[in-house]
């Protein structure tokens, strides 16, 4: 199908472009700057050049040869991506005397252009140190704000055979009024892009493609009762049927019931699956550990185990689905490689060596929302959709210290209280995760007329749109007032409830 590519230079806004160009129903693929591929695919319709942290002028720039796309397809340049070409044909960049960060105002030079109709004296967002101070004698000058002469520019008609252009504000966040009005020009009026990236469409495609890729052979995929192993697990089984068999490990540390409810849900659909009771292994095996990065490890180490010794009792099985989505493999190719590790990701990438099986990774190119979509259309159980993200390592990493039977029981039976009260007060579909943390703090306090020492939980609820950020959410006092009381009248053991009101950065949505 038709796709629209986006060279990455690194910034934090780039998935964010993918993500605007795709709900114009056109897929957008990301590939590093310097990402070798074939421009002259009748597919590839368009080139955007993405922003970056990066400045042209420093020694740190990131290079690539412009020659190999101005002029023979379409190609836009985003913030770094505008500085650069404007800076490569004879225009000047120049750092300001402050960064300019924030919304401006956009003023309209006497131009006509297919890629600003629609755009008039339009509020955007700038974030940027350098700015374009002129452009080469074959460009000219669409936009300006009040602070910057160049706002968008365009080259001049008979230049080049296709349009080449720059904006130093970024049309893909929202605080950019008419942005999507700007892509949607460039990738279907000025690219002449189908949208043809529809959740029917790639249902199709890729059920078309597994039945052509595993043929008879048996499919083993992981399961967590989570959006995308569920989500990957029904195409392949709409693809399949019974070669397909799901293995879902109870590793002593989800939420209450979660195992029963899950392995239920799963058998409605008709889907093979072993349900694996592996707790008391993984309990033991994590006994007296507290530090958090040790909890992970050996979480995924049992893991491995367990799911080698179930996998083994499927005979002649060629194939490993797992439920990779689209920032799982941009995070792979990253610009600048993979990022710090802040904490071990909880998927256990190891396993299609260990297994000898060839991967099977049928979202691979979608973004969360996109998973969810594509559910839906499958009319995958909306509580499966609908459910909050929740951590691999589970519970292990939301009871800080040493992990207990009786602490898991605890902080079960108090994140059970908090969900319901969400779900109840219709809160649960408004935020993008919540959970409850047990501190290894205790506190004194008075129920009738005694005296108690015991644990501490704090709430969590955040807001974000893919876990990169996240505000605290701002919960009724009255909802958090009878969460608390719940807990505390219900769950000997916690005597305090505090809530957490941090952000991401600098606090991560989890507390391990």
């Amino acid at each position: 199908m038709d796709k629209i590519i986006i060279l990455d230079f690194g910034s934090q806004y780039t998935q964010l472009i993918a993500r605007r160009v795709r709900e114009l129903n056109v897929n957008a693929l990301i590939l590093p700057y310097n990402k070798e591929f074939d421009f002259d695919d009748g597919n590839v319709k368009g080139l955007i050049l993405s922003g970056s942290p990066c400045s042209v002028r420093g020694e740190n720039v990131l290079d690539v040869d412009l020659s190999k796309y101005l002029g023979k397809k379409p190609v836009l340049g985003i913030c770094y991506g505008a500085q650069y070409i404007a800076h490569n044909s004879g225009g000047n960049v120049e750092q300001s005397d402050k960064r300019e960060y924030g919304a401006a105002n956009l003023n309209r030079n006497n131009i006509v252009d297919p890629l600003i109709e629609g755009v008039v004296n339009s509020q955007v967002w700038m974030s940027h140190a350098d700015s374009i101070t002129s452009i080469g004698d074959n460009y000219e000058v669409m936009l300006t704000t009040d602070s910057i002469p160049v706002a968008a520019y365009r080259a001049k008609p008979g230049v080049y055979d296709q349009p080449v252009y720059g904006v130093q504000f970024h049309p893909e966040v929202t605080h950019s009024v008419d942005g999507k009005v700007m892509l949607d020009n460039f990738v279907t009026k000025i690219c002449k892009a189908s949208k043809d990236w529809t959740s029917e469409k790639f249902v199709d495609d890729m059920v078309s493609s597994i039945k052509e890729q595993v043929g008879d052979d048996k499919v083993i995929i992981g399961l967590s009762g989570g959006v995308d192993s569920s989500v990957a697990a029904a195409m392949i089984h709409k693809a399949i049927g019974s070669q397909l068999t799901g293995i879902f490990v109870n590793n002593g540390v989800l939420r209450k019931n979660e195992f029963e409810e899950v392995t239920a849900t799963y058998k409605q659909w008709g889907l093979n699956v072993l349900s694996i009771d592996a707790s008391d292994e993984f309990l033991d095996a994590l006994d007296g550990v507290s530090d958090p990065e040790r909890k992970r490890k050996i979480i995924g180490s049992v893991f491995i185990d367990v799911f080698q010794r179930e996998a083994a009792k499927i005979t002649d099985a060629k194939w490993l689905a797992q439920g990779t989505i689209y920032p799982d493999v941009i995070e792979s190719v990253s610009v600048f490689g993979p990022s710090v590790t802040i904490k071990s990701h909880h998927n256990v990438g190891g396993l299609p060596e260990h297994l000898n099986l060839q991967l099977l990774e049928p979202l691979r190119m979608l973004f969360k929302d996109e998973v969810r979509r594509v559910g839906k259309y499958m009319e995958v159980d909306d509580a499966i959709l609908s459910r909050h993200p929740f951590p691999g390592p589970g519970l292990a990493i939301r009871i800080l210290g040493e992990i207990s039977r009786e602490k898991i029981k605890l902080n079960q039976d108090a994140d059970a209280i908090f969900i319901n009260a969400l779900k109840e007060s219709g809160w649960y579909d408004k935020v993008w995760q919540a959970g409850t943390m047990l501190l290894p703090v205790k506190s004194v306090g008075v129920m009738g007329d005694e005296r108690t020492y015991e644990y501490t939980l704090a709430l969590r609820c955040v807001n974000s749109t893919d876990g990169m950020t996240a505000e605290w959410s701002k919960l009724p006092y009255e909802l958090l007032a009878n969460v608390s009381n719940t807990i505390i009248n219900t769950v000997k053991g916690i005597n305090r409830v505090v809530y957490d009101i941090s952000t991401k950065p600098p606090a991560t949505i989890e507390w391990e």
